[in-house]
């Protein structure tokens, strides 16, 4: 029996050789009536997974057992609460509902992005990468004429959604076009069809959408990805200034750090903030208890204030590690995808020191360079470009 509600409710080697060239290798019965859409066409799910078809109607949905918790009561305009370790959806209120994703689209920006630039890698950053930040954009303070780790950028994009770090990112890694072509097809390949990126650090653009669905899609499959993990989960991070020392920077998500009146919700292993005038809050948080991993977005909550989306998320957190065995699936977050998503989701964090022992000067960098001292920007851009001409499906 089901239950509907209303809508209240690389690092593989690389090498850089031939004259001065750069030559890398990656080494429910549910609420409404009528016709019921489906996936989009050729998009099914795969064999053995929940039907995706359920939770592209709208409303709540929800198959509990006997003794289940009640759904709690939420005013965003979309949500969903999944299993992180089986892709399982415990619960979902207009999963696929298309909307402004804000930062937290920065999550596939980072799956899109972090396999192919080292964190080691230091770059001298130019006056070129830092042009059309939007106006009002989240900056984590980087400058012209500056050299930065590749971590450093990382940090920044993470902890303080530094759109600036995200310009330098995407610089790097082909340009501005190319990024947002290759998280398009990332999407897809991870079976997220309601995504359409048009600005790769989230900032509001026309037809830029995602949703509850494609969010949780992204926040799981980075929890597989070990620097992904470690960066979303971080707290604190040191970053360099201007003037060649460097300033503390702190994690906006106040879910992980318990800022402003927020409490830290216990296990909380990240994922990703963000807000912006057209998409209101959103938020991609996932926890772990007892050897289980639970992932929720929440978008744009209408009531409560800036700190609602974090409340709201704490609800179905709670909800879900206390319905878990007592409902049944209600979809799948594999369900468009074309094979399984590899690995296992992280294990919480400890207390992050400022800076990884894996980001420090003399780790092992999976990029040798042999002719050149320095891997500048535009050598990275010319490989990116000859690499990706097809598109990584995983």
């Amino acid at each position: 029996m089901t239950i509907g509600f209303t809508s209240r409710a690389a690092a593989s080697s690389c090498a850089l050789c031939t004259a001065g060239l750069l030559a890398l290798a990656p080494a429910a019965a549910t609420a409404g009536t009528g016709a019921e859409p489906g996936p989009p066409p050729g998009t099914g799910p795969r064999a053995g997974a929940p039907p995706a078809s359920l939770l592209y109607r709208s409303g709540t949905h929800v198959r509990p057992r006997a003794g289940a918790p009640e759904v709690p009561e939420l005013s965003a305009k979309s949500w969903l609460v999944a299993d992180a370790g089986t892709g399982t959806v415990l619960a979902a209120h207009d999963a696929h509902r298309a909307l402004p994703p804000a930062s937290t689209l920065k999550t596939l920006f980072a799956l899109t992005v972090l396999p192919v630039l080292p964190a080691g890698v230091r770059h001298r950053v130019s006056e070129r990468e830092l042009k059309g930040i939007g106006a009002g954009s989240s900056l984590v303070g980087v400058a012209e004429d500056r050299t930065y780790r590749v971590s450093d950028l990382w940090n920044g994009v993470f902890l303080s959604s530094g759109n600036d770090a995200v310009h330098v990112l995407a610089a790097l890694s082909g340009g501005w076009r190319a990024t947002a072509e290759r998280m398009q097809a990332k999407a897809r390949a991870l079976g997220a069809r309601d995504t359409r990126v048009k600005s790769p650090d989230g900032y509001d653009a026309r037809g830029q959408v995602s949703s509850a669905f494609d969010l949780a899609v992204f926040g799981r499959a980075g929890l597989r990805n070990p620097e992904f993990a470690r960066y979303c989960s971080r707290v604190e991070a040191r970053f360099p200034g201007r003037d060649g020392g460097s300033y503390g920077i702190r994690n906006t998500n106040r879910l992980l750090t318990g800022a402003d009146g927020v409490e830290r919700y216990r296990g909380l292993v990240g994922v990703k903030n963000g807000y912006t005038s057209d998409a209101g809050h959103t938020l991609v948080a996932a926890a772990r208890r007892d050897g289980r991993t639970l992932v929720v977005t929440v978008m744009h909550p209408r009531s409560g204030g800036a700190h609602a989306v974090y409340e709201e998320a704490r609800s179905l957190l709670d909800w879900g590690f206390e319905a878990a065995g007592r409902v049944d699936p209600v979809g799948s977050l594999d369900a468009l995808r074309t094979r399984p998503l590899a690995g296992q989701p992280a294990e919480p964090a400890a207390a992050p020191a400022a800076r990884g022992a894996r980001d420090r000067p003399g780790r092992a960098v999976p990029w040798t360079i042999a002719g050149a001292a320095l891997l500048g920007g535009a050598g990275v851009a010319l490989y990116m470009r000859l690499r990706w001409g097809p598109v990584p499906t995983d």
